[in-house]
């Protein structure tokens, strides 16, 4: 049995296949919204209860920003709505 003083916790916003997340503020969201034309319901879906979320605070219907990096393109965008669950 292993004893929960021995067990440390890991940033995983800190590890290196976990993308940076940003949560978009109301200004960003709205002109992000405007520039594709699209309704909040339209974005792809991210759960309230993913560990990135819990760990950058993120509640239901706010926007994520994720940013990847691609040998390929430098540096991809990409935007989820958080929605409960």
């Amino acid at each position: 049995m292993v004893s929960k003083k021995n067990i440390s916790k890991v940033n995983i916003l800190e590890h290196v296949l976990v993308p940076s997340h940003k949560v978009l503020s109301s200004e960003e969201r709205e002109a992000l919204l405007r520039k594709y034309n699209i309704k909040p319901s339209q974005l792809p879906k991210i759960l309230s209860s993913d560990p990135v979320a819990v760990a950058i605070g993120a509640k239901p219907g706010d926007v994520l920003e994720i940013t990847r990096k691609s040998p390929v393109a430098g540096v991809t965008l990409a935007y989820r709505i958080v929605v409960e669950g």
